[in-house]
């Protein structure tokens, strides 16, 4: 099956809560254990939006939209009850990616990524655990892993990622961590992306 391209032209109104919750829903419900949660999916949809030397509008959408409902470029299960549910779901993750896009470009302090929260022993406190969405961050890096290389190496960007590979990696360090230290990693996250995308913009400066 052929599906739509990013067009950086095209709608970019951000989903409300309610648009969020009902596309998290429709990925919860697909008969696979592969497919992303929300929150996968916008730090997926970062991650390709950031990814080094390539613009995601020249991408085929059958090379990167199936990966969030559990197949890929070359097998997609489409496991949709319809092919309206499967436009639905394409649909919103294109706007939401129109929007992530327009936000970094227009409006950067606006922009919030999808995180998890949860209350801590205080009644006071709540803490971050943005796991979920560095995992679908990497899965974009994955796509690119030689266009990602030397932003993982180079002094400027490198500590920009580490949130990132912290939270989200198998070899990360932070999977057993704390609450507080997955807060805190957490919370570098939504500067560190403006950082690189500001990066991805004007050049990585040399060391």
């Amino acid at each position: 099956m052929q599906y739509p391209h990013y067009n950086p032209a095209s709608d970019n109104r951000p989903l409300s809560d309610d648009e969020v919750s009902d596309l998290d829903e429709l990925l919860a419900a697909l008969p696979t254990d592969a497919a992303m949660n929300a929150e996968a999916m916008d730090g997926y949809l970062a991650g390709l939006l950031l990814t080094p030397g390539r613009e995601l509008s020249s991408l085929p959408g059958q090379t990167w939209l199936p990966l969030i409902w559990g197949g890929d470029g070359a097998v997609d299960p489409a496991p949709f009850v319809s092919g309206k549910q499967r436009k639905k779901v394409i649909m919103l993750v294109l706007r939401h990616l129109h929007s992530i896009a327009t936000a970094w470009t227009q409006r950067p302090q606006g922009w919030e990524p999808i995180f998890s929260f949860a209350d801590g022993e205080d009644e006071d406190t709540e803490y971050a655990d943005a796991e979920d969405w560095a995992a679908g961050f990497l899965m974009a890096v994955d796509l690119a892993p030689e266009a990602w290389a030397p932003w993982f190496e180079h002094a400027d960007t490198a500590g920009l990622l580490a949130p990132v590979a912290a939270l989200g990696g198998e070899d990360g360090g932070l999977l057993e961590g704390s609450a507080a230290e997955r807060d805190e990693a957490s919370r570098r996250i939504p500067d560190a992306m403006l950082a690189l995308w500001a990066i991805r913009q004007n050049g990585v400066r040399k060391a």
